[in-house]
């Protein structure tokens, strides 16, 4: 045997009981061929000198939105601290474009503002009376102008429906304000959607390259297709394109929104009876992914109480929750895995019935049903996750970028219960590792910085008692997440047999100070043994 790699002189930490830790690991055909005196004496083509490098496994975001990563790229960042700095971002770019063109725009977050949305009349007059849609940082909700609504077949404004599921803002003369939310986001996703092909690559290609500077390795992409977290009916071969083009470097599994399946047959699903694990090692087709409700920081997201400071609002479900109950039953029965966003813990009650009826009509073990988010819940409520092995995909991220917002939402009791990791861990649960970026940074380091040090923006403790180790949030965003998608055979530690895929560090994140996580960069990035981030110039 001639290995097609070999790499030398590394400290790696490969997650492996049965070997915790190597200097050398070998290559071949994309494959871990062997790890220290496995490979003695095997020659390789390639030697590449790690320098004493501390290695990990490859990050794996179970819940990494990299399609719409790559649109925001691509448009204005509104992530800014007042209204009227996002005004004038607005009138900037308005002043770059010709007559009539769209101002697309994303990322501002109403608690960073005041706790004020942008408006439909304050938007009119930053950019000159052209079309303006700036999506919610959360893609829950957004804001539009009066001649957006116009583009969206409303020129009288009086005009505009009320949506179910949905919401849409309205001002003390009941015209739309030009906040819309949730499924009323609808009327200008049918103008804006679906991207055309080839911007559609090419956000893929800006969010591949920044992601891949990350160390990211394997993704999931919730929701493609059609439906609320989606582009258009050809995002699968959109993404068959990027990784024919070469630039799209990591493994994607892909979850197809719920509106896309429909009758085939006696069966439910896609169209040829696909279905979930269909695809390879570089592309396949995950969960179906459902909304159940919307966000916590935009307070849409259904919870048992009111939230704080907001009376009478309890956010609200996207559909009813029989029908709801009735898709999860047909999807199960067809074999899919299931993959629900709920946030709200009235929510989750929803969706944990729908699981367990599901099960109890048609036993499927392994089926790994999870909930996206599963941001708000009760002890209870984690041990009936616990008992129908259904796996919960919460946010760390969201600790530090967002925090704040989410425990103005809740107040401080109700907080004890949000996003909880340890307890998950402590049921027995798999926790994998995820951002829901871009909804905040994707940085994988960054979650597992948020994991560990719990502390949001203004330095506050969000939730001290659900705080990781810093080998627990290691292992969620590699074997976790690998366990979340089916693929824990192929990812998540560096064992003989399993995917070349793993991060070269610039320090231990073992051995160095937990709130120092934050500021480790990844100097490599290497893919079934490429190196696709070369930032120690391995390759000179």
């Amino acid at each position: 045997m001639r290995l097609d790699i070999l790499f030398v002189n590394g400290r790696f930490t490969t997650l492996d009981a049965d070997r915790p830790s190597a200097t050398r690991l070998g290559v071949l055909n994309g494959r871990i061929a062997g790890l220290d005196q496995e490979i003695d004496g095997v020659p390789a083509d390639v030697v590449i000198d790690l320098g004493g490098a501390p290695a990990v496994p490859g990050f794996n975001d179970a819940h990494h939105h990299l399609s719409l990563r790559g649109q925001r790229l691509r448009e204005l960042d509104v992530r800014a601290g007042t209204l009227d700095e996002l005004y004038a971002r607005v009138a900037e770019r308005a002043a770059t474009l010709p007559e009539g063109a769209w101002v697309r725009g994303a990322g501002y977050d109403q608690n960073k503002l005041g706790g004020a949305h942008p408006t439909r009349e304050a938007l009119d007059r930053a950019a000159g009376g052209r079309p303006v849609w700036l999506q919610h940082t959360s893609g829950h909700m957004g804001v539009a102008s009066t001649a957006a609504f116009a583009l969206m077949g409303f020129p009288h404004l009086e005009d505009v429906p009320d949506v179910p599921g949905g919401s849409v803002g309205r001002d003390a003369a009941g015209l739309p304000d030009g906040l819309l939310a949730e499924r009323a986001q609808d009327h200008v996703h049918r103008v804006l959607r679906p991207v055309g092909h080839a911007d559609f690559v090419e956000g893929l290609a800006l969010a591949s390259a920044l992601a891949a500077a990350e160390g990211l390795t394997s993704f999931t992409e919730p929701g493609v297709g059609v439906g609320l977290a989606g582009n258009g009916p050809w995002d699968v071969a959109d993404f068959q394109s990027a990784i024919r083009q070469g630039v799209l470097a990591q493994r994607a599994t892909l979850m197809p929104g719920s509106p896309s399946l429909h009758e085939v047959g006696s069966e439910f699903g896609l169209d040829l009876g696909v279905r979930s694990g269909l695809g390879d090692e570089r592309l396949r087709i995950g969960p179906v992914k459902v909304f159940s409700d919307g966000s916590l920081i935009g307070r849409t997201a259904a919870m048992c109480c009111d939230y704080e400071g907001d009376p009478g609002n309890r956010g609200f479900l996207q559909e009813e929750a029989s029908a709801l109950r009735e898709f999860i039953l047909r999807a199960h029965a067809s074999g899919w895995q299931i993959a629900t966003h709920a946030i709200g813990d009235a929510a989750i009650d929803v969706v944990l019935d729908a699981y367990a009826e599901a099960q109890a009509r048609l036993p499927r073990p392994g089926a790994r049903h999870r909930i996206e988010h599963c941001a708000v819940t009760s002890d209870a409520q984690v041990a009936r996750i616990a008992e129908l092995g259904v796996i919960p995909v919460p946010q760390g991220r969201f600790i530090s970028e967002i925090g704040d917002g989410m425990l103005a939402a809740l107040g401080p009791e109700r907080s004890r219960g949000c996003y909880r990791q340890r307890s998950f861990l402590d049921a027995g649960i798999v926790l994998p590792g995820s951002s829901d970026c871009p909804v905040v940074e994707g940085a994988p380091l960054l979650g597992i910085h948020d994991l560990v040090n719990q502390r949001t923006a203004t330095g506050a403790p969000f939730n001290p008692d659900e705080a990781l180790t810093v080998e627990q949030a290691l292992r969620a965003y590699t074997l976790g997440s690998a366990h979340a998608a089916h693929e824990e055979h192929l990812k998540g530690t560096l064992s003989r047999g399993k995917l070349a895929d793993f991060v070269v560090l610039s320090d231990d994140l073992l051995a160095i100070s937990p709130t120092r996580i934050k500021d480790v960069a990844v100097t490599a990035t290497v893919i079934g043994g490429a190196v696709v981030h070369d930032g120690a110039d391995l390759l000179r």
